[in-house]
Order: structure tokens, then C-alpha cells, then sequence
């Protein structure tokens, strides 16, 4: 029988050697006997938890034939981030709110630049360039190496259909203009078997008020990720 996880407000028992999940892949000094409350939320969220009490070095990487099979069978949820990075993305999330209100706040003023202008140009989806952005994921998911992961910041609206359990997807009219935007932009330089997007169910999105969707690409050219970010 395994040793039960310690509560957030428990010292964990010093004859075991069982390391609760919020001290895994830290150095012994940096243990703490109790939670950090930026990861409390884990205690209820069972693949969190999992993801974070894993070493990192025993976390496999999405690879590209994966990516693409999640992606098609619309399988978003089994999206993983490396261990380490899950915790990073927490703790500055946590960060980010108490320092500026809200995620979003932080992201339309200091990663996109919008403040004040995100209502945009008013014009159809696509077709001001001020009224979209591509950028890195800041915290992308465990992947391959030779993927690179890329969100695409919109100040129109991505319309969808209603769903359930949070899993809306898009219209048929904004699914195409989507498509046509990334051939356009990705498939033209990056080959058509090395591109795909998806935009997460709302149920999955960290970041709910500022409309996005993802790209990932498969050995993308020298200089391209740095053409389409803007360096």
C-alpha cells in the first residue's frame, strides 16, 4: 500500500521516503512541509497532481505523430506540460494575479501591448494585422524538441457553436477563416504535414478574456518562428 499524499497542512512523516508531489524535482533545501497555496488547487485535480509528483526526467515528450493524433481526435485534454514547468506556470500565474489584478490584464498591457485598443479595428476576422498577434507560448506543453509551439492573440471574436461539459467548438465560418489564415501564414512556408492548430475547449483555456488559438510546427525553417513573432 502506498504512503497517502500528506494535507496541505500536514508535516510529513520523516521516516518515510515518500516526497509529497509539491517538492518533487526540487533541491532538498527548497522542500517545505506544507503546500504552497499556488498548488493547492492539485489536491482536487487529479492529472495535475500525477504531472507534478513525476520527475522530470521520467516525463515523455509529445512527439509529432502524437500531437497531430491528439489533435485530430480532438483529445486536447491529454495535453501535458513537463513537470517543472507545470509548477512554474503556476507559481507565476499566482504571481501575475496578485501583481496585476488578473492574468489578463498582464497580457493584453505587457505581452500583447493592446491596452486600450482591444476592440480592435472593427473589421473582419484576419484582415487588419493590428488586430492580431503571434507570439511563443510562454509555458508550452512537454514537446519534441523539433516542435515549436505558438499562440495566435486576437482582438476579434473566434465564435463558437454551443456545446457541453465546456467543449464548444467552432463555427464552420470561423473554423475556415482560421484555416485559410494558418495556410497562409504557416503551411505556405512550413509544408502542409508540418502545421496544425486547434483552439482549446473552454473548459482548458487559462486565459479566457483575450481570444487565442494554437499553432504547432514540425522543424520549422531557420528564421521563420522569429519572422512570424517578430523576433
Amino acid at each position: 500500500m502506498s504512503t497517502p499524499t500528506p494535507s496541505p497542512t500536514t508535516t510529513p512523516d520523516p521516516n518515510t521516503t515518500t516526497t509529497p508531489f509539491w517538492n518533487t524535482n526540487l533541491p532538498p533545501p527548497l522542500h517545505t512541509p506544507t503546500c504552497p497555496p499556488y498548488l493547492l488547487y492539485a489536491l482536487q485535480n487529479p492529472k495535475d497532481r500525477a504531472i507534478l509528483a513525476t520527475p522530470d526526467a521520467l516525463c515523455p515528450r509529445h512527439t509529432w505523430p502524437q500531437v497531430q493524433r491528439l489533435i485530430a481526435t480532438n483529445r486536447l485534454d491529454s495535453f501535458r506540460r513537463v513537470p517543472s514547468e507545470l509548477r512554474r506556470y503556476r507559481q507565476l500565474t499566482a504571481e501575475i494575479v496578485a501583481e496585476h489584478g488578473s492574468v489578463r490584464a498582464f497580457i493584453v498591457k505587457e505581452r500583447l501591448g493592446w491596452e486600450g485598443t482591444e476592440g480592435g479595428s472593427g473589421g473582419g476576422m484576419f484582415e487588419c494585422e493590428a488586430d492580431f498577434k503571434i507570439l511563443p507560448n510562454d509555458s508550452p506543453y512537454a514537446l519534441a524538441p523539433c516542435i515549436t509551439h505558438l499562440v495566435v492573440w486576437t482582438k476579434f471574436p473566434l465564435p463558437c457553436n454551443p456545446g457541453t461539459a465546456g467543449t464548444e467548438d467552432l463555427t464552420p465560418a470561423a473554423r475556415a477563416h482560421i484555416s485559410a489564415f494558418v495556410d497562409k501564414t504557416f503551411v505556405r512556408d512550413c509544408g502542409e504535414g508540418n502545421v496544425v492548430w486547434f483552439m482549446n475547449w473552454r473548459s482548458l483555456k487559462s486565459v479566457h478574456a483575450v481570444e487565442h488559438f494554437h499553432v504547432m510546427l514540425f522543424e520549422a525553417p531557420e528564421g521563420f518562428v522569429g519572422g512570424v513573432t517578430g523576433g
